[in-house]
């Protein structure tokens, strides 16, 4: 009989992390089996957009400017719910919402925020491509501070206490760091669970992918384009092929398993980027730097940024140290 392989679920596996963290007592876990049964009902819905009512606009223009799309709306009704049921969570900041959401940040359990995009890449829904869920946590100030409800999101990247992404594609995926590593976990149908299939992700040193919407090159800073040359000309000591998914967490993905690396440039049009910091730069930053990679908005790490509005948005690069390294000259003028 063959030996049944090992199952390791992500509520155990968050178990065995939360005892790094000061007076664990389970809330840890909590906290985030709210984000995984979120995500698994936004998984089910996102399986069948087609066959229901939930494909296309919801005809609402939301505070980031762009027309929701009723996935969007579905998939941030079900954070919110299951988060907002968690006596640890005090503060809830969706993409989707202008301003931060008080749950009960005045209680002495309230000892975290929540921020996330609920459907990254909604818009490509209706053609088959993948989307995902964006999340990061922070813990509550210590200080006086924390009598804004602001002040605890607009907090360093570097002081996230987690972070992760949901990929919904060919298979689930929930990708997460606790600060120990990178895990990733595929969500098995028929017990309902996400399994550890991923343990311990590290990114090459070097990859053989750029994933960049070069329809926009004439439009980058001239460090970048010349960076793309680069690229493009084997100055790297490898050719490189060109893969853009144009959902933000599919290329994300493929970058941190298989190396390489993706960039989200500044443009004339939006000469500030386009991602959002708290909601996708930082979680995926604090992934890439957890997995051995780089992650910058084009001069400092993105976990040094101290965000200053809830929905700034900032220009991002990530990738393995050969390409890193390399993009670091490029910016130097090197």
């Amino acid at each position: 009989m063959t030996k049944m392989r090992p199952i390791i679920t992500v509520q155990q596996h968050i178990l065995d992390e939360q005892i790094r963290f000061r007076g664990a007592s389970g809330e840890f876990s909590w906290l985030l089996s709210g984000i995984t049964l979120a995500t698994k009902m936004i998984e089910a819905q996102v399986r069948r957009a087609g066959l229901t009512d939930l494909m296309g606009s919801y005809g609402v223009v939301n505070v980031q400017g762009e027309v929701q799309q009723k996935l969007d709306v579905y998939a941030n009704e079900c954070l919110m719910h299951c988060l907002s049921l968690r006596e640890s969570i005090g503060i809830i900041a969706s993409e989707e919402n202008e301003q931060p959401v008080t749950i009960r940040h005045e209680s002495p359990k309230a000892k975290y925020a929540v921020v996330f995009d609920p459907l990254d890449g909604s818009s490509n829904i209706d053609v088959g491509v993948s989307v995902g869920t964006t999340f990061a946590i922070q813990r509550k100030p210590d200080d006086k501070t924390a009598e804004d409800p602001a002040s605890w999101v607009l907090q360093p990247g570097r002081k996230q206490v987690a972070a992760g992404y949901v990929l919904y594609g060919s298979s689930t995926i929930l990708v997460y760091s606790a600060g120990n590593g990178v895990h990733g976990f595929t969500l098995d149908p028929p017990i309902g669970a996400f399994v550890l299939s991923h343990e311990n992700i590290r990114m090459p040193s070097q990859g053989k992918y750029y994933s960049i919407n070069e329809a926009y090159a004439a439009q980058f800073p001239k460090p970048y384009q010349e960076y793309l040359r680069r690229l493009r000309t084997g100055a790297l000591g490898r050719e490189y092929s060109s893969r853009y998914v144009g959902s933000m967490v599919a290329d994300v993905h493929r970058t941190l398993q298989r190396g390489g690396v993706f960039l989200y440039p500044p443009t004339t049009s939006n000469p500030s980027g386009k991602l959002r910091l708290l909601y996708e730069a930082n979680p995926v930053a604090f992934l890439v730097e957890q997995a051995g990679g780089v992650a910058v908005d084009g001069s400092r790490p993105i976990l040094d940024i101290q965000p200053d509005a809830i929905h700034q948005r900032t220009p991002m690069v990530v990738g393995s140290a050969v390409e890193m390294e390399e993009f670091a000259r490029c910016m130097a003028g090197n």
